[in-house]
């Protein structure tokens, strides 16, 4: 599913407050001391609603139009303003058979980095769907420094310099 950008109406509250809410998301605010931090906070919420309404099998609803969005009454609107979000991707199980060796190796890792293996899986899957090779005949070797590393120190008897 592609980014979806839903709009947030940002208010003015007492003291200088700020806070912002989602027309399409009851119960979805933040707020802040300033207007950047009100903003800050309404898009790190509406990522986490997006995410409980995933968990919950909940379809997202359609954005609601700025136009017919109808403030209550009495808030002091200081703008509207369009947050995009990414909605989750659902998982799904795949059974794969690996050595024992490499799937103990694969956990160890998974947690020196405090991931489950599934995490770990798909780290490394995304990061080799990224990797992009060496267009052909570029990655192969030009000459023996490039195979080996380094040069060869010592002659060998019997062969003549190439001039």
């Amino acid at each position: 599913m592609k980014r979806r950008l839903y709009p947030a109406v940002l208010e003015r509250g007492p003291r200088g407050a700020f806070g912002a809410w989602f027309p399409d998301f009851p119960g979805c605010v933040a707020a802040g001391r300033s207007q950047e931090e009100a903003i800050e906070r309404a898009e790190a919420a509406l990522a986490q609603a997006v995410d409980g309404w995933a968990e919950q099998g909940r379809t997202l609803p359609e954005p609601t139009p700025i136009e017919r969005i109808e403030p209550p009454k009495g808030s002091d609107i200081a703008a509207f303003f369009m947050v995009g979000v990414d909605p989750p991707d659902p998982s799904e199980r795949v059974n794969v058979y690996l050595p024992k060796s490499l799937i103990a190796r694969i956990d160890k890792r998974a947690a020196e980095l405090g991931m489950s293996r599934s995490s770990l899986f798909g780290f490394a899957a995304t990061l080799a769907l990224e990797w992009r090779l060496p267009p052909p005949g570029l990655a192969a070797p030009r000459s023996k420094v490039h195979k080996t590393g380094a040069l060869r120190a010592e002659k060998r008897p019997g062969k003549k310099p190439a001039r």
